[in-house]
């Protein structure tokens, strides 16, 4: 005779998560916002690329994800050669054990299927991999849950991603165009939906526009093909946004610049060093909810993060887009806002500020559009969240013998 003992469901959430950009963590934020009204009795813990923070700030268990404290360093010297090297294989082992104590594993949002900015194979793409070879090893299911893809051209990275994805137990992309990309790449995504961004499952600031404009910066240098004209993308993109801002000051605006991840820091100085005007302050934000509330008191936004965009459609502020990949162009199209961007590689400021000025004047039409559309994201974030309670939350339960 044996016994049914019921016990809680054990979900591992797994990410860079906690690592200094914005988006990412409010990806995980909507995730445990879903699994704490969902699946109350759950139990979950993360594997991680800032565990200090996820632990401080989410209140749940957290643990590195990499064995190698030096990932993320470039290694120059014999022995962080080594270090990194020996890390992959102990990385192996650690992610296996770590996906073994879970009943499921959810990769939250973030565009861990991409390359659209500078990607080493090595580092997250293997990770990723270890994380769904793993499951699929053990029957742990994996769940890629809105996330982000597009055409990888680099084999080595290009190979991971697609075993990535094909042995993942469930997938879900934020827009069609990442969804397309895996089928490029080779995955079979017939029984794949397209949702929209997690982030989009937030509570949404109150409106209150202030008068001012927030502009988001970026520590933009290009993508992973750019790395030969990297430092030149990044001059024009500075010299661009600077203008604007000033461009913006000099007609007595007032500009607040936002951020997206702590690389950003440098971009926001040198603005405040260049345009030297009590007009321009920069915001202090930690959360993705720091940058709702920032964008919802602004007259309008102008952006280049993805998540800032995302913040700024969100709080149904109208938004421009200094889009630096088809991802930008897909958000800002599903938001009906499709005919306000600007590529960021190539900023001219007479021009966005032009742009600007037509953005601001369709303001109350644009601000209805993006009700409508923020209501029927919503919808569809609720129809997936149920989608995966039928798929992923099957009543766990441990056979004891008598």
């Amino acid at each position: 005779m044996t016994v049914a003992d019921e016990t809680p469901v054990r979900v591992g959430v797994f990410g860079l998560l906690g690592s200094g950009n914005l988006g990412n963590d409010g990806s995980l934020e909507a995730v445990l916002g879903y699994l704490r009204a969902a699946h109350p009795e759950a139990v979950v813990d993360a594997l991680c690329g800032g565990p200090e923070v996820v632990a401080t700030r989410y209140r749940i268990p957290a643990t590195r994800l990499h064995w190698y404290r030096g990932e993320y360093r470039t290694a120059s010297r014999a022995g962080a050669i080594a270090g990194k090297g020996l890390g992959k294989l102990v990385d192996a082992v650690r992610t296996a054990a770590w996906v073994r104590r879970h009943d499921v594993v959810i990769v939250p949002g973030m565009g861990v299927l991409e390359a659209t900015l500078p990607l080493r194979p090595w580092g997250f793409p293997y990770s990723l991999f270890l994380l769904c070879a793993s499951g699929r090893l053990l029957r742990t299911p994996v769940a890629l849950v809105s996330v982000g893809a597009d055409a990888i051209s680099a084999r080595p990275t290009r190979t991971l991603v697609r075993w990535a994805a094909r042995l993942a137990t469930y997938r879900s992309y934020r827009d069609a165009l990442s969804r397309d990309a895996m089928r490029e790449m080779g995955v079979d995504t017939t029984r794949d939906a397209v949702y929209p961004d997690l982030a989009f499952a937030l509570p949404t600031p109150p409106p209150g526009p202030t008068g001012q404009v927030c502009v988001g910066v970026m520590d933009f240098h290009g993508g992973d093909d750019d790395r030969a004209r990297a430092d030149e993308i990044h001059r024009r993109y500075l010299e661009g946004t600077t203008r604007f801002v000033r461009a913006l000051v000099e007609e007595g605006r007032r500009v607040r610049l936002l951020t997206g991840d702590e690389c950003d820091a440098p971009v926001v100085a040198a603005i405040l060093e260049t345009v030297d005007s009590p007009l321009v302050t920069a915001a202090e934000v930690s959360s993705l909810a720091d940058l709702m509330e920032e964008t919802a008191a602004a007259d309008a936004v102008v952006a280049t993060r993805y998540h800032n965009l995302i913040c700024a459609l969100k709080a149904g502020t109208p938004t421009l887009a200094l889009s630096y990949a088809a991802k930008s162009d897909a958000l800002m199209t599903r938001m009906g806002l499709g005919a306000y961007r600007h590529p960021a590689r190539e900023v001219e400021a007479d021009r966005l500020l032009e742009q600007f000025r037509e953005l601001e004047k369709r303001s109350a039409e644009l601000r209805r559009t993006l009700t409508e559309r923020n209501e029927e994201a919503a919808r569809q974030l609720a129809e997936q969240f149920a989608a995966l309670s039928r798929t992923l939350f099957k009543k766990t339960t441990r056979q004891e013998a008598p």
